[in-house]
C-alpha cells in the first residue's frame, strides 16, 4: 500500500515536514510506502476555471499538480501538511488542491485521508476543517487520531518539543493505517458502494 504525503509548508525540513515524518515512520512500520511531495516553496497559480481539464484530462497548466495527480490516483491513502497561515492554510496549498482535487476524474472513493495542521499557536483547527472538506466532497474517509492531527511549533525545530503532538502524528498514522487495511478487505470482500448517477440542483432559476 502506498500513502502519498503533500507538504504544504516552503520550509521543506520545517516543523510541518517533522509532523509529516513521525507518520512516515510508522507507515514504514506498517510496511505502508510513504512519498512526501514538497510544494509549498512553488510558485502554483490558482484555478482559473477554465474548464479545459475535462477535455485534456489533466490540468491546462502543466506543472506539478498534472505530477502529483498520477501520484494521488495510485496512492490508498492522502495526507495534506500545512502551516497555519491567518487561520488558514498556506495559499500555494489552496491553490494546488482546487487544481488536484477538481482536475481529475479518476474515482477517489474510499482512497483515505488526513489532514495535519502546524502553528505556533491559534487558527490549528479552522485550518485543519478547511483541508478535511477536500476529502469529504470526494467519497474519502478522513482518518482521526486521539486529539485534532495538529503540531505546535513556530521556529525550526521547535515540533519536536510538542510531545502530545507528535504522538497525535504517531496515532493517526496508525489509525490510518488501519483503515487503509480494513478498506482494501471490504472492497476484496464486497467491493465498492453502489453510486447513484450524479444529481446537480441549481439554486438560481
Amino acid at each position: 500500500m502506498k500513502v502519498l504525503m503533500i507538504n504544504g509548508s516552503p520550509h521543506p525540513a520545517g516543523n510541518t515536514s517533522i509532523a509529516l515524518n513521525e507518520m512516515a515512520k510508522i507507515f514504514s512500520d506498517e510496511s505502508i510506502e510513504t512519498e512526501i511531495l514538497q510544494i509549498g516553496n512553488q510558485a502554483i497559480r490558482g484555478c482559473i476555471a477554465c474548464g479545459r481539464c475535462h477535455e485534456l484530462g489533466r490540468c491546462v497548466f502543466d506543472d506539478i499538480v498534472n505530477e502529483a495527480a498520477l501520484k494521488f490516483a495510485e496512492c490508498d491513502g492522502l495526507v495534506i501538511g500545512s502551516p497555519v497561515y491567518y487561520a488558514s492554510a498556506n495559499a500555494t496549498l489552496i491553490a494546488f488542491l482546487d487544481r488536484l482535487f477538481y482536475s481529475t476524474s479518476f474515482d477517489k472513493t474510499m482512497k483515505t485521508g488526513a489532514s495535519v495542521v502546524v502553528a505556533r499557536r491559534g487558527g490549528l483547527s479552522s485550518t485543519f476543517d478547511e483541508l478535511n472538506k477536500y476529502f469529504t466532497i470526494s467519497g474519502m474517509p478522513v482518518a482521526s487520531s486521539q486529539y485534532w492531527n495538529s503540531v505546535h511549533g513556530r521556529s525550526a525545530n521547535e515540533a519536536l518539543q510538542d510531545g502530545e503532538g507528535l504522538q497525535t502524528m504517531r496515532t493517526l498514522a496508525r489509525n490510518m493505517a488501519f483503515l487503509m487495511k480494513s478498506i482494501e478487505l471490504g472492497k476484496a470482500a464486497y467491493g465498492l458502494p453502489a453510486k447513484e448517477a450524479a444529481v446537480h440542483t441549481h439554486f438560481i432559476r
